[in-house]
């Protein structure tokens, strides 16, 4: 028997229709990754970049039998069939998928940090995450991600806020 590990994935979007890419995301996933929680919908003003088109950002809880890397490579193929072209850091994207957090792991790689070592920073992967999991326990920080949430500055960055139900 294989063990299923909850992974919760940051999504965004900056070009073309933005919701279609994320409902593309979203439908890509499984079955590899089967979705049991999708956040309400963020638009946001770019981080890093302030240069580019509003984002859109959701935050997903999903259930994989997949190892980390594993799901990471998953991933960037998602990202490449949905249209992800090579860009500058932080630049303009189709579709990012990021893993947040994998189960309560703590993993320090190369090419992967699990929890992802930003998110603290990003009001918008932090609120998407605040509304499917407000409990969840940073498993470095020993926070709540509603904990998290409050310590951000006031959200200058996020634009609208709005209910989305993707999948049904």
């Amino acid at each position: 028997m294989t063990n299923k590990h909850t992974v919760y994935l940051a999504l965004g979007t900056n070009l073309g229709n933005r919701q279609d890419n994320l409902e593309k995301a979203l439908q890509a996933l499984p079955p590899q990754v089967k979705i049991s929680a999708v956040s309400r919908l963020y638009e946001t003003t770019p981080a890093y970049v302030v240069d580019q088109p509003a984002f859109l950002n959701i935050a997903a809880r999903g259930h994989t039998e997949l190892p980390p890397p594993e799901l990471l490579d998953y991933l960037k193929l998602l990202e490449g069939r949905i249209g992800r072209e090579k860009s500058f850091r932080y630049g303009p994207r189709k579709i990012d998928l990021d893993i947040v957090f994998y189960d309560d792991l703590t993993l320090n790689l190369p090419h992967l940090q699990i929890p992802h070592p930003r998110m603290v920073e990003r009001g918008f992967v932090l609120h998407p995450l605040v509304d499917i999991a407000p409990d969840f326990v940073h498993p470095v920080l020993k926070q709540t991600l509603v904990q998290l949430a409050a310590a951000l500055p006031l959200e200058e960055d996020i634009l609208t806020v709005s209910e989305w139900y993707p999948l049904g």
